[in-house]
């Protein structure tokens, strides 16, 4: 990896950078090189030559819902927050792959654009949100995406439809194929600014009576187990207040696991576990993680 610098001059890069900082849990280990495009050529340019190398090549986004193990991320790992730029259209929004889906929504009101009003306290980025079909209050990615520009892992460049990118229940066609996302196009109706910031308010002032936004965390640790909803299956379970090291299962919302001082990636994999066997002993329940977890263990 020496001679990265040389073939893509511009790009950001730095050695051995700590991941914690690119994380909502404030956990994880370090990557062995940190690189951050400014621009889509520079993105291509790189995953290009991970994939002419043999180079295992991570991408991340704003680190919303993940967790990054605490031995850290081998090879490159590419970091889209430069990619953040967002446009208007008519009725559609442009949003790269690095622009917070919260930016994007308020750039909507702004806009007087209605659709994306569920997504303002979505903390995750449009990269991150199309990979997993982020949802919130009803509403889902897939409901106002019309199309994305991505690249597949040798650095080809496409433009998927809406068809083309059967989203589901956090899952996607992207996810199924390890496409990188740019870039993505939302298609919203024209509504009267009032409604729309009315609608915002409500939502926000619902999250952040449920959720402890007070500590760092990744979001909602686990996905709806069918016919139940996983919070109540762990609050049920007396699980509230868990605690290994500084990963705690939150108090005030039994769905997320929040850093209360301190906590490693590995204390936040043992709490998750400790969950996991509690509730299928109490209600044979099998809890699946939404949050991605990647990296090495130390």
């Amino acid at each position: 990896m020496q001679d990265l610098g040389v073939q893509i001059p511009d790009l950001l890069i730095k050695q051995n950078e700590s991941l914690a900082k690119y994380t909502y849990t404030k956990t994880g280990g370090e990557a062995d090189l940190f690189a951050m495009p400014k621009t889509i050529d520079e993105a291509r340019a790189l995953v290009h030559y991970c994939h002419e190398k043999n180079i295992s090549l991570t991408v991340l986004g704003n680190g919303s819902n993940l967790i990054i193990k605490d031995g850290g991320i081998r090879g490159v790992v590419m970091h889209l927050d430069l990619l953040d730029e967002i446009v208007r259209n008519e009725t559609r929004i442009i949003a790269g792959s690095g622009a917070k889906i919260i930016d994007v929504s308020r750039f909507a009101l702004e806009s007087q654009l209605s659709g994306l009003e569920f997504a303002c306290g979505i903390p995750g980025s449009v990269g991150g949100a199309l990979y997993m079909n982020a949802g919130a209050y009803g509403g889902e990615i897939s409901d106002v995406l019309d199309a994305a520009t991505v690249l597949t892992r040798s650095g080809d460049l496409l433009h998927l439809k809406r068809e083309e990118l059967a989203a589901k229940y956090r899952k996607s066609t992207i996810a199924d194929k390890d496409y990188i996302v740019l870039s993505a196009e939302f298609t919203l109706e024209l509504s009267e600014r009032q409604p729309i910031e009315t609608k915002m308010a409500k939502l926000t002032e619902a999250r952040e009576a449920k959720q402890p936004l007070e500590y760092p965390s990744c979001g909602s640790v686990f996905k709806r187990p069918p016919g139940h909803f996983a919070g109540k299956l762990i609050q049920d379970s007396d699980l509230q207040g868990f605690q290994i090291g500084g990963a705690q299962v939150s108090t005030k919302h039994a769905g997320f696991i929040v850093n209360v001082g301190s906590a490693t990636a590995t204390d936040y994999m043992e709490v998750i576990h400790h969950v996991q066997e509690t509730v299928k002993r109490n209600f044979d329940v099998d809890l699946e993680t939404e949050v991605k977890i990647i990296g090495e263990d130390k």
